[in-house]
């Protein structure tokens, strides 16, 4: 009856961060930051666990000799949001 929910997309701050994603496919780890009102040490654990699921991919690099973290979000990540927003769907629509 109920689909069983992804746990890596239940957490609060990952569904944030794939929310943002699935809208903008690709954003700075300061605009992910900034949006979701996280410490930068909470979203970059939460960001490596996207990433270790293959839901997001993220790159680093060096812009003016700062360093720049760019995520984007995978096919992958984009079937998994779609199939978890489907789930809560259901969930939300039970009793109709």
């Amino acid at each position: 009856m109920f689909k069983e929910l992804d746990p890596i997309l239940h957490s609060q701050l990952r569904l944030a961060v794939m929310s943002l994603l699935i809208s903008v496919k690709e954003a700075e780890f300061t605009f992910i930051k900034e949006k979701t009102n996280s410490t930068a040490g909470n979203l970059s654990v939460q960001v490596q666990k996207l990433k270790d699921a293959g839901y997001i991919d993220v790159s680093k690099q060096f812009k003016d000799n700062y360093p720049l973290t760019t995520c984007k979000i995978t096919k992958k990540g984009i079937e998994a949001f779609e199939s978890y927003v489907k789930a809560l769907q259901e969930y939300l629509n039970i009793g109709k």
